[in-house]
C-alpha cells in the first residue's frame, strides 16, 4: 500500500526549477510593493483628531442655616400606670364583668366573690359589739346601784361614828357602861368596812364598764373588717387603663392575703404614655457641659421636647417632653435611664412598643450641610471636591451628624465655596471641568431648627395626685 505523505513528497521533489525561481521572485519584490505603498499614502493629508470634551460635573453652594443636633436613642413604649389586680381575700369567683382587652374606667366592677362566709363574719361581729353594748349597760347599772350602796354605807358610817363619840363621853361621864361602848364602836367599824365593800363595789362596776367598753372597740373593729372583707368580695378597677385577659374563670377558688395573693388580671394606663431610653455616660457628660454652658438646659430642670416615632412610621409624628432623668448610672451597662411622655389619646402608642426618639443635642446654631454622597472618605479622613477657576480641587472636611438628610460640615467649607455634587468619579484633583449649577436642599423630617422647653400649661398629667387632678379639672374646663 502507498503512503500518501510519501506520494505528496516525491510529486514536490519532481517540480521542475523554473517553479522555484518563480516563487522567489515573488517573494522579492514584497519589499518594493511595501514601500510603494508607503509612500502613497505619505503624499495625501491625515485629518485632525478631535478633542476630548472636559468631563461634565454638577456643582452647587453648601447649604447654610440655622439647626438643631437632634441626638437618636432607641425607646420601648411604658403606661404610665401598671396595675396588677389580686385578691385581697379569699373565696370562690362568682362572675367577671368586664370584656377582655377593652378601656374600663376608674372604679368599674370587675370582678365579684363569692359574698357569703363574709356576710356572715360581718353578722357575728355586729352581734358581738350588740352584746358587748349590753354588757357595758349591765355594768352601768351595777356601777349605780354600787355608788347609791356606798353613799349608804358612807351615812350610815357618819351615824355611828357619832354615836361612838357619844358613847365614849358618856362613858367619861360615869352616864352609860362599857358594854354601850363598845356595842358603839363595834357599829363604827361596821360602817367603816361597809364603806370599804361599797368602794370596792363601785371600782369593780367601773372596770366592768371599762371591760365593756373594750369589747365594744374590739368588736367594732371587727366589724369594720368584716365589711371590709364583704366590699374587697367586688373588685374595681384601681386606675383608668386597658384591662387584660381574666387569669381565672368562674367556679375557681382564688387566695387573699399579700404574700399568696390571685392575681385576676392587669390594667395598663394609655393615655399619657411613657418612652423610657438609656443614654451612655458620653452623651450624659455632653448634655451636662451643654447645661453648664448655657447652652441647653437639663431636663431635669426643664422639659426639653422629644419626638418619636414609630418602626411603620417614616417621620416623628409624635411630641412629648422629657420628664424623669435617673440620678445613677447602671453600674452593668454603663448608661443612666431617661423617660419621655407622649399623649397617646388615640391609643397608638402600646406598652412594649420599641420606638425612634430625637432629642435635642445642641442649642441652635448656623450650620454648613452638604449631601452624603459629595464626601469621600481617604483612609480615616474625609474630603469634597471643589471647583475653583473651572480646575478640580480637593479639600479635607470634618463632618458632624446628618441633619434634615444632610451631613453638617464642622469644618473645611464655609458655604461659598462650588461643591460637586455629581460626576465625582469621572474626576481628579486638577482636572478641567464643565459645571452645571444646581441647588442643595434639605429634607422636611419634621424636627424643628429651634425648639423651647415644653411650658407648664402643655405638661401632661402623669402623677395621680390631688393637686395634679385639680390641675387636670381646670385645664379641660378652660378648654371647654
Amino acid at each position: 500500500m502507498t503512503d500518501p505523505h510519501q506520494s505528496g513528497l516525491r510529486k514536490w521533489h519532481r517540480r521542475p526549477a523554473s517553479h522555484f525561481l518563480m516563487i522567489s521572485a515573488a517573494c522579492a519584490s514584497l519589499p518594493v510593493v511595501a514601500a510603494m505603498a508607503m509612500l502613497l499614502t505619505g503624499c495625501s493629508t491625515a485629518p485632525p483628531i478631535p478633542e476630548k470634551p472636559l468631563p461634565l460635573v454638577t456643582v452647587a453652594k453648601p447649604l447654610q442655616q440655622q439647626i438643631v443636633e437632634w441626638d437618636a436613642y432607641t425607646g420601648r413604649i411604658e403606661p404610665v400606670d401598671f396595675v396588677e389586680v389580686r385578691a385581697r381575700i379569699g373565696s370562690h369567683l362568682k362572675s367577671v364583668h368586664f370584656v377582655e382587652g377593652q378601656v374600663i374606667q376608674k372604679g368599674q366592677l370587675l370582678f365579684v366573690i363569692d359574698q357569703r362566709p363574709y356576710q356572715a363574719q360581718l353578722r357575728e361581729a355586729e352581734a358581738r359589739v350588740e352584746q358587748a353594748l349590753s354588757k357595758r349597760n349591765e355594768s352601768q347599772s351595777r356601777l349605780a346601784e354600787a355608788k347609791a350602796h356606798l353613799q349608804q354605807y358612807r351615812v350610815q358610817q357618819h351615824l355611828a361614828e357619832t354615836r361612838y363619840e357619844r358613847t365614849q363621853a358618856l362613858f367619861k361621864s360615869s352616864a352609860t357602861s362599857q358594854d354601850e361602848v363598845d356595842q358603839g364602836e363595834a357599829e363604827f367599824l361596821r360602817s367603816q368596812a361597809d364603806v370599804e365593800a361599797g368602794v370596792a363595789s363601785v371600782r369593780s362596776a367601773e372596770a366592768a364598764i371599762a371591760s365593756a367598753e373594750a369589747a365594744i372597740e374590739t368588736a367594732r373593729s371587727e366589724v369594720e373588717t368584716a365589711q371590709l372583707n364583704l366590699e374587697y368580695t367586688s373588685v374595681t378597677a384601681p386606675i383608668t387603663g386597658r384591662v387584660s385577659q381574666k387569669f381565672v374563670t368562674e367556679g375557681n377558688l382564688i387566695s387573699g392575703g399579700a404574700a399568696t395573693s390571685t392575681m385576676l388580671t392587669t390594667i395598663a394606663a394609655m393615655d399619657p404614655i411613657f418612652c423610657a431610653f438609656d443614654a451612655s455616660e458620653q452623651e450624659v457628660l455632653k448634655y451636662m457641659r451643654l447645661d453648664h454652658s448655657g447652652k441647653r438646659q437639663s431636663s431635669r430642670d426643664a422639659k426639653n421636647p422629644v419626638f418619636l416615632g414609630l418602626s411603620d412610621e417614616s417621620g416623628l409624628p409624635h411630641k412629648g417632653y422629657i420628664d424623669f432623668v435617673d440620678n445613677r448610672f447602671d453600674s452593668a451597662t454603663a448608661t443612666m435611664r431617661a423617660r419621655a411622655v407622649f399623649d397617646n389619646a388615640d391609643q397608638l402608642l402600646v406598652p412594649g412598643m420599641f420606638a425612634k426618639l430625637r432629642i435635642p443635642g445642641s442649642a441652635p446654631y448656623d450650620a454648613v450641610l452638604i449631601p452624603e454622597s459629595a464626601i469621600s472618605i481617604d483612609q480615616s479622613n474625609h474630603y469634597v471636591m471643589l471647583v475653583r477657576d473651572g480646575v478640580v480641587e480637593v479639600q479635607p472636611i470634618q463632618i458632624g451628624p446628618l441633619v434634615h438628610g444632610l451631613r453638617v460640615v464642622r469644618a473645611g467649607l464655609d458655604g461659598s465655596e462650588s461643591l460637586i455634587i455629581k460626576g465625582m468619579l469621572n474626576v481628579r484633583s486638577g482636572s478641567k471641568v464643565q459645571q452645571v449649577a444646581s441647588t442643595i436642599e434639605a429634607t422636611n423630617d419634621g424636627l424643628p431648627n429651634q425648639y423651647i422647653p415644653v411650658p407648664k400649661e402643655d405638661w401632661l398629667i402623669s402623677v395621680s395626685t390631688e393637686d395634679n387632678r385639680q390641675a387636670q379639672v381646670a385645664k379641660q374646663e378652660a378648654v371647654q
